[in-house]
């Protein structure tokens, strides 16, 4: 079970998930392309000591990014935006709905023509949340901005809800 799942509050439900744009698993892919290209340059080489002992760096770091990108979860909920890094050690940043000023979206030339940008939240003092390498970013901006609005339809006064 996802942290995003286990943190959820009573009556609170996941509005949408922002998955990773798929470029931001290009350096897991460099790293095991060169450890392939090192370890068979290697052997034809015959040193199998050298070709080892890459094989087991490129296995480390190639495991280290994976897990570091399975580890990241962004999503919005029907009362937070929730931004969580890691797996055994975790790292959230979580921010209510309510104290929403700002949604930016940060999307240089690459990003429009690759379909990936930022999304950058900003709340009431110096609360800031960066959602980073976001595929789709402009629905993202949407899904927050439509979360925040039902959100504050739903604690006006008056309200059926």
């Amino acid at each position: 079970m996802s942290y995003l799942q286990k943190s959820l509050a009573p009556a609170e439900v996941v509005v949408a998930v922002f998955r990773l744009h798929w470029t931001a698993w290009i350096r897991l892919w460099v790293v095991i392309v060169l450890g392939i290209i090192g370890v068979a340059a290697l052997l034809l080489a015959r040193i199998a000591w050298g070709a080892a002992a890459t094989a087991v760096i490129a296995i480390v770091i190639a495991a280290y990014q994976w897990l570091w990108l399975r580890g990241i979860e962004q999503a919005v909920t029907s009362r937070r935006v929730v931004h969580k890094i890691g797996i055994v050690s975790r790292m959230t940043t979580e921010l209510r709905l309510a104290s929403i000023e700002t949604v930016d979206l940060r999307q240089g030339v690459w990003g429009r023509i690759f379909g990936f940008g930022n999304v950058e939240i900003t709340g009431r003092g110096e609360t800031a949340m960066a959602l980073h390498r976001i595929a789709d970013p402009i629905a993202a901006k949407r899904e927050i901005e439509s979360a925040y609005s039902a959100h504050i339809e739903s604690s006006q006064p008056g309200s059926t809800s």
